[in-house]
């Protein structure tokens, strides 16, 4: 941020009205300038001072918005190198090439397939979100195509042809879907920019160098263009990594916002077949890339990717977590097990999933833990024996079964005693340590 906590704080209203969630209008100028508050929690910043503090606390890295509808994504707003510093924010948007030369039903069925691509993970719909249509020298097939994927798909649109009049056909035909115009480059950047600017559209720079880029996006920015995606234009393994570094370390450690735009990377067009190409891509998920283009959607692909992203854009300072209660799997009934286990996301969609492969009707209590896992919980003191048997009282369980029988974790039977004596009456039973194991326990009760 480029202003101190202090002259943060001659611009606020100086009420002290802890409605930030701070005792002091200074306490949330410190928290603003280190990162830790957002401007939107103080409700009565004036419109001058917040388009002040906007432009000092904006990320160095913009975010720009991409496409429309339910795949609507961003890429950038970025501000740490490295993710254990803090997070990373905006996922690696992922893409795949159509040719617009492809004929109409085989460009519907491959949409077809490819938005079957989706996968339930910890709760969450995990897909890629915009195909690129590449042009093939006829504009007529490239608003074709181009209008193929946005009304037959709800895929957003990346628009790639260096060439004015065609991308203005692909504009005119998927316009509505808010693409990304891909690219602009030193001899076009003024048509294409002017086409951007008259669009509302995000745009692409794409130069032979990380310092060529610098002059081109100066030059949008000049003509009032802030949504700005850039590619260095390296193809070569080696050479891409290390623009994809030297930009984010130039906008986040160097201040230098000519570079502050999330980049795009193409290893489509970096290997000569789809496992290297999915190995690459997994670089540029890691190492800094907006958005990674692929030559194909293919599940054996996609899917690992997918996974990769969820980890590296998950908050590590705050693990994913379900809601403390109790969870019915299979239809149980009063005579049903009855387990309990910690709130960690992962931990609990893989029991769940164990209990619900095992056809064993069950109730699956899940304790806060903080998201810890078992383990860690019960190491923590976060899933000790008295506050388990206290939860066990409280959840409402009693009222659900008639039996006194409760299964713990494995890897947490030191605390069985101690919910005995939470719990007199009642049975603990030490479950499997790994949850693979939970179908072949459950059925041999």
């Amino acid at each position: 941020m480029g202003l101190t906590g202090i002259q943060i704080f001659k611009l606020l209203p100086q009420t002290n009205c802890k409605e930030c969630g701070v005792p002091t209008c200074l306490a949330f100028a410190m928290n603003l300038a280190s990162g830790k508050a957002e401007l939107d929690s103080c409700p009565y910043v004036s419109d001058e001072a917040k388009e002040q503090l906007s432009e000092a606390s904006a990320p160095p890295i913009r975010p720009v918005a991409l496409g429309k509808g339910v795949r609507k994504t961003a890429a950038g707003g970025e501000t740490v190198l490295y993710r254990h510093e803090k997070t990373f924010y905006n996922p690696t948007v992922f893409a795949a090439v159509i040719d617009a030369g492809t004929k109409k039903a085989d460009i519907e069925k491959k949409l077809g397939a490819w938005n079957a691509l989706q996968f339930e993970r910890v709760g969450l719909n995990l897909r890629p979100e915009m195909v690129a249509i590449k042009a093939n020298g006829n504009k007529k097939n490239f608003a074709t195509a181009a209008k193929c994927v946005a009304e037959k798909s709800e895929f957003n649109v990346i628009l790639m042809t260096e060439d004015v009049d065609t991308m203005k056909s692909g504009i005119e035909a998927c316009g509505f879907k808010r693409p990304l115009m891909f690219a602009a480059t030193d001899k076009t950047v003024d048509d294409m920019g002017k086409l951007a600017l008259e669009n509302d559209l995000p745009i692409a720079v794409k130069a032979d160098s990380v310092e060529a880029l610098i002059g081109l996006t100066d030059k949008l920015v000049e003509m009032g263009i802030r949504d700005i995606v850039i590619d260095s234009g390296s193809r070569e393994i080696k050479q891409a990594l290390e623009d994809q570094v030297a930009i984010r370390r130039a906008a986040l450690k160097g201040g230098n916002k000519s570079l502050g735009f999330p980049t795009i990377t193409f290893p489509c067009e970096m290997a000569s077949n789809p496992d290297m190409e999915a190995l690459i891509a997994s670089m540029f998920v890691a190492k800094y890339a907006g958005i990674t283009v692929l030559s194909d959607f293919s599940g054996e692909s996609i899917f690992p990717l997918l996974i990769e992203r969820l980890n590296i854009f998950t908050d590590p300072q705050r693990p994913m977590t379900v809601t403390e209660g109790i969870y019915p799997i299979g239809d149980p009934d009063e005579n049903s097990p009855v387990l309990v286990t910690t709130n960690f996301a992962l931990t609990y969609f893989i029991v769940s999933g164990e209990i619900e492969g095992s056809r064993v009707p069950a109730w699956l209590l899940i304790k806060d833990s903080e998201g810890l896992s078992v383990m860690t919980a019960w190491a923590a003191g976060k899933f000790a024996g008295d506050d388990v048997g206290m939860f066990i009282k409280k959840c409402g369980i009693m009222d659900k079964v008639k039996h006194t029988d409760l299964i713990i974790p494995g890897y947490a039977a030191a605390i069985a005693g101690d919910i005995e004596e939470e719990l007199p009456g009642w049975t603990i039973t030490i479950g499997p340590r790994e949850a693979a194991h939970i179908p072949g326990f459950l059925k041999s009760r």
